[in-house]
């Protein structure tokens, strides 16, 4: 009998594993065991799971061994040992899964397809004193779970009408494997399709209702997995548009409306993709869009409303059109207005447009006058009319709660007709205006000529007429006549056309020169009014903004103003002109410009360099009668090889009280002249003879004054000195004489040096 404890090693157990198919007998040879292998058992797992395979045995085996036969194959492969609490697993044996040994049973986890075969458990055990095989036969089927399925479409998009497959795909699954499908629709629940188990489904041919998701389930013995959800978009359509209108109402062409309520026009056509809806009216496009909202309707949107619809996917086109009628009255409110006629008055009153027209009546001071649709007329005479007489027309439309009204209210114009003539552009023509403003109805106006006969066609004010121009019009007569119903008899208006006549102011004018000049003319008549205008001594027209001249027009007179008056550029004859288009007037002033006398005559007295040649004092005196108003110095530079320079006015606007003047900046090495000339305002005197400036005198009494002044400074600042170093140094300059002795001083102590003599000398150098 073989012992226990030779079973405790590894290396022991595989040695033993071949002992344990025989059974040793008392005389040491094998015999048949007892334990016979028992029918082959049937056990699943699941891929990925757990299994246990129990050995079977009932008591705990001495030893233990697992094998294994894959399916197809008959050699088996050794898979774990076990023995005494110790076991070993194979290491091929991995492709089976995770194995491990709980006692005699095999534990498989993360169970492999590879697993699939037979298994076989041999326990060897030991009872009364012998050694006992037992066999166990297990077959394991490995059950794999389905994949999550996808739907794959033969056409996600396709036409309605066309055909469609649609297929469930599994990878793997242990079969069989049945399966479900599902369509959910965009807007609805989803729902089974009964009766279609198949991994296919044939769709033939399509519509719009298959359109949404669909999904299918699969499921085996082991698990149950659903696809994603695959669309399936079906192309359809547009169909036949449909139209609906708000708010409703019929009428015998279609649809109408009342104005200024708001409208609204959708339409709808079933497609996919959804149609592209463009709305007509009248056959032109007024919107993009599903829905048409009128906000105000009026009567333009009265006409054909088209509705078409696009499939941008199939470019298929449907349309569908109604008739949309929009009642509504006339616009604003009836209009009344007046017209004069011979002994009558023609009362007009319209107001247009509407569906249906409307009525209007007249209605005076006497009673209801005519009546009619849109327009009506009433005649009606004018005698023993008051003035501020009312007429009222009155409107009514169906749509119109409330009747609308106009008024007319007779009054007369105030005042009488005004006349007014004016010439056209170069005077070709002369237009006679007449105005008589205001009145109900207006008054009409016509001009008449001396014989009363009429000039053109009456007309309401203002009345125009035009003549041409001619010299022969001047002194007639023009009379415009205004009529009015409520004014008897007609006023009038009269117009005498004439040349223009002048008059001037002076016809001399004498000025000084430099002083301002007035020249006044005067319109006296002239129809239709004349243009004032002047010309200069040279018979060019002073313009306004010429230079030295002001034009002043004042009413019918024109005056001009000449500013610093020049005998030369001022001085002669102007004409002062008047025209019109019946001819022109002229008259002449002559402007004399005087010029002042001249001043007295002006000698240089005196003119030296200053201290500085820089500059010089110039003094004059003046002789002989004449007025002054002042004096002007002139210098001259001497150019060496060139002769004098020109005269140079060096100071001007000197007093007339001056008789000197102290001039600077002068050159050091040019040599000057100088000369002086007396004023009276523009007119200078003759000049004063000319002269070079003179060197100053020397005065000696001045040096000696400054030499002595000089002197006393310095002998002054030299005493200070003196003293100061005295003051420093008293050994140095002792007294003369003893100084007061004061208490508690040492005569023997006081200084016996002799005295010191300084001698200052002041040199005074003029």
């Amino acid at each position: 009998m073989v012992g226990q404890g030779a079973l405790l090693s590894p290396l022991g157990l595989l040695l033993l594993a071949p002992l344990c198919l025989l059974h040793p007998g008392a005389s040491g040879q094998p015999h048949p065991t007892k334990g016979a292998p028992r029918e082959t058992s049937s056990i699943q797992g699941v891929r990925g799971g757990s299994v246990e395979l129990d050995c079977g045995s009932q008591s705990a085996p001495l030893v233990v061994f697992w094998s294994f036969t894959p399916l197809g194959s008959l050699i088996p492969q050794p898979v774990a040992i076990a023995s005494g609490g110790e076991f070993k697993v194979e290491a091929s044996a991995s492709a089976l899964g995770a194995v491990s040994l709980r006692n005699s049973s095999l534990v498989l986890w993360e169970l492999q397809e590879g697993a699939r075969g037979h298994f076989l458990c041999q326990a060897l055990h030991a009872a009364s004193g012998q050694l006992h095989a037992t066999y166990s036969s297990l077959a394991l089927a490995v059950l794999v779970p389905v994949s999550k399925p996808q739907v794959r479409l033969s056409d996600p998009s396709p036409v309605e009408g066309a055909s469609l497959v649609a297929t469930c795909i599994v990878r793997e699954g242990t079969e069989p494997v049945t399966f479900v499908w599902q369509h959910q629709a965009p807007r609805g629940p989803a729902e089974a399709l009964m009766g279609v188990t198949k991994r296919l489904i044939q769709l033939d041919p399509v519509n719009r209702t298959h359109l949404g998701w669909y999904t299918c389930t699969a499921h085996n013995a082991v698990s149950q997995l659903s696809s994603d959800g695959a669309f399936l978009d079906v192309i359809y359509g547009p169909d036949n548009p449909v139209i609906t209108v708000e708010p409703l109402g019929f009428t015998e062409e279609g649809f109408g409306a009342s104005e200024r309520e708001e409208v609204t026009l959708s339409c709808l056509a079933a497609s996919n993709p959804p149609s592209l809806y463009v709305w007509l009216h009248d056959h032109t496009q007024v919107h993009a869009g599903p829905t048409y909202v009128i906000a105000s309707a009026s009567r333009a949107h009265t006409g054909l409303y088209t509705c078409l619809a696009h499939n941008s996917r199939l470019d298929t086109h449907t349309q569908t059109s109604v008739q949309l009628t929009i009642y509504y009255p006339p616009k604003a409110q009836p209009s009344c207005a007046v017209l004069p006629a011979p002994g009558a008055l023609a009362l007009l009153c319209t107001w247009p447009g509407g569906l249906p027209a409307a009525q209007l009546q007249w209605a005076g001071p006497q009673g209801a006058g005519p009546t009619a649709l849109s327009n009506v007329t009433w005649s009606y005479a004018a005698t023993h009319l008051a003035n501020g007489s009312a007429f009222t027309c009155t409107g009514r439309h169906p749509a119109l709660a409330l009747p609308m009204l106009c008024r007319i209210t007779l009054w007369e114009p105030l005042w009488s007709p005004t006349c007014w003539t004016m010439a056209t552009i170069r005077d070709q023509f002369i237009m006679l205006s007449c105005e008589w403003p205001g009145g109900e109805p207006p008054a009409v106006l016509s001009w008449l000529d001396e014989q009363e006969q009429p000039l053109g066609s009456s007309s309401s004010s203002p009345a125009v007429y035009l003549l041409q121009a001619q010299e022969d019009l001047a002194g007639r007569e023009f009379t415009c006549r205004g009529t009015h119903p409520l004014r008897a008899p007609d006023p009038l208006c009269q117009l005498r056309l004439e040349a223009p006549q002048l008059a001037v102011a002076e016809p001399r004018v004498s000025v000084l020169e430099g002083e301002e000049a007035w020249l006044g003319c005067t319109l006296l008549g002239g129809m239709p009014p004349a243009q004032l205008l002047w010309l200069g001594p040279q018979r060019r027209q002073v313009e306004p903004g010429t230079l030295g001249f002001t034009l002043h027009p004042e009413g019918t007179q024109l005056r001009l103003n000449v500013q610093g008056a020049d005998p030369v550029r001022h001085g002669g004859t102007y004409q002062c002109v008047a025209q019109n288009a019946l001819g022109n007037s002229s008259r002449s002033v002559l402007l004399e410009v005087l010029r002042y006398p001249a001043p007295p005559n002006v000698t240089i007295s005196r003119l030296t360099y200053g201290r500085r040649r820089s500059e010089v004092q110039l003094q004059w005196t003046v002789r002989g009668p004449g007025n002054l108003t002042g004096f002007l110095v002139q210098r001259r530079a001497g150019v060496p090889g060139l002769g004098a320079g020109a005269w140079e006015t060096m100071a001007g606007d000197i007093e007339p009280e001056s008789r000197g003047r102290r001039l600077g900046g002068l050159d050091l090495g040019v040599l000057y002249a100088f000369r002086v000339l007396a004023l009276n305002h523009r007119t200078a005197g003759h000049p004063s003879e000319v002269k070079t400036p003179a060197d100053p005198p020397f005065s000696a009494y001045a040096a000696v004054l400054g030499a002595a002044g000089t002197g006393m400074v310095v002998a002054t600042v030299a005493s200070l000195l003196v003293f100061q170093y005295a003051a420093r140094h008293p050994d140095t300059f002792p007294c003369t004489e003893p100084s007061p002795t004061t208490p508690g001083s040492d005569p023997a102590q006081e200084s016996t040096e002799p005295p010191v003599n300084v001698t200052i000398t002041v040199t005074a150098t003029p």
